[in-house]
């Protein structure tokens, strides 16, 4: 389709002549692996896979930090307690 009298119109050979340009640059990059392809990628999980993993280790983290504040109230307790025993007066520390 011509926009202007100036423009020139393109037959059927130049078409096919831009086409081969066009797959003989890809297949180039390709070639050179500038160009990710689905075989490139098939190993990598889907994304419904990816979020349901994500969910079991953010679960996993979340249970590990309780368990973590719980430790450090017991660990306080048990500080509390040591230090009570050492600085009582009928208990020698050697």
């Amino acid at each position: 389709m011509c926009l202007n009298g100036r423009m020139a119109k393109l037959d059927s050979d130049d078409l096919k002549a831009i086409k081969d340009l066009i797959e003989a640059t890809v297949e180039d990059v390709i070639e050179k692996n500038e160009l990710v392809t689905k075989s490139d990628i098939s190993h990598t999980p889907t994304k419904d896979e990816f979020y349901g993993k994500m969910d079991e280790v953010m679960g996993e983290l979340k249970t590990i930090r309780e368990e973590q504040i719980l430790l450090s109230h017991r660990v306080s307790d048990h500080e509390d307690r040591i230090e009570k025993i050492e600085n009582h007066p009928d208990i020698s520390s050697n």
